[in-house]
């Protein structure tokens, strides 16, 4: 996206910014009007974007204005005055948008990724712990439930926790009572009370909690011995999770690399499908 194009300064402008559907929403609809959005009433904007015109009112609030009269206020004082002034480098659209914000979060993580001691330190923890907790929650539960089908081919007992409610602490208590050590929690916005309040649950059993989450500063940190942070994109209406579900790859080999028998079951799963034929060759 070029750097000084109005869709550049829009898509900055929302960079950052917690965004519920509704208003990501919004800022889509400006983003592709972004000629046009810095002239657009509250009301034209929400008959663009097929929303509430209070819905527009709460979107300008949300990225820290009095009101929609001050959003456009500041969309007129950065826009250029005219089409001729946009930059004539090359432009993207919202979907190339995702896709180049994504690829920025992985080389972010590619970067965190140059000290591999928290991601082998969090190897040991995991391959240590019989039976192995897997918590993920609503947006991370395929997170959970992928990390799970991965671990269960090299580890003897991965115990996937993806869904809420009132068996949940159950599961845990079953978990420490078998004799699990570690806790592994994928955590994403928006994050869930209940996945607070379970990692806060198994912080008092004696659980170590190794924790993937979009950010250091997420609300499970302060119930994680370890966590590893891979950014999320949130240019689309709902969030891209490229970085999260890489890292949690990452954390399988190294859990793999802790765990001596790991390639011998593997070569055994593997002839065990093709026995089965399992899988189309």
């Amino acid at each position: 996206m070029s750097g000084s194009s109005p869709a550049a300064r829009l898509q900055r402008l929302f960079e950052g910014h917690r965004l519920t559907p509704t208003q990501r929403r919004i800022a889509h609809c400006m983003v592709r009007r972004a000629a046009d959005a810095p002239f657009l009433s509250s009301v034209e904007l929400a008959e663009l974007a097929g929303v509430s015109q209070p819905s527009v009112t709460r979107f300008a609030v949300a990225l820290g204005f009095d009101g929609y009269p001050a959003l456009r206020r500041h969309l007129r004082e950065v826009a250029p005055a005219d089409a001729e002034q946009e930059d004539a480098g090359e432009t993207y659209n919202e979907y190339q948008q995702a896709v180049r914000a994504e690829i920025e979060n992985l080389q972010h993580l590619s970067d965190l990724l140059a000290d591999p001691g928290p991601v082998e330190r969090a190897g040991r923890l995991l391959a240590g712990s019989r039976p192995l907790p897997v918590l993920g929650l609503r947006a991370a539960s395929s997170q959970a439930r992928g990390f799970g089908y991965f671990a269960a081919k090299v580890h003897p007992d991965v115990r996937v926790l993806d869904e809420g409610g009132s068996m949940l602490l159950d599961r845990i208590d079953s978990a420490r009572r078998a004799g699990a050590t570690a806790l592994m929690c994928f955590a994403l916005p928006r994050h869930p009370k209940e996945c607070v309040e379970a990692l806060a649950y198994a912080g008092e059993q004696g659980f170590t909690v190794v924790t993937v989450a979009d950010s250091a500063f997420a609300p499970v940190a302060k119930h994680s011995d370890l966590l590893l942070p891979a950014a999320i994109g949130s240019g689309l209406s709902f969030d891209t999770v490229c970085a999260p579900m890489l890292l949690g790859r990452v954390l399988l080999e190294a859990m793999c690399d802790e765990l001596p028998d790991a390639q011998a079951r593997l070569e055994e799963f593997d002839a065990r499908a093709a026995a089965r034929g399992l899988f189309v060759e």
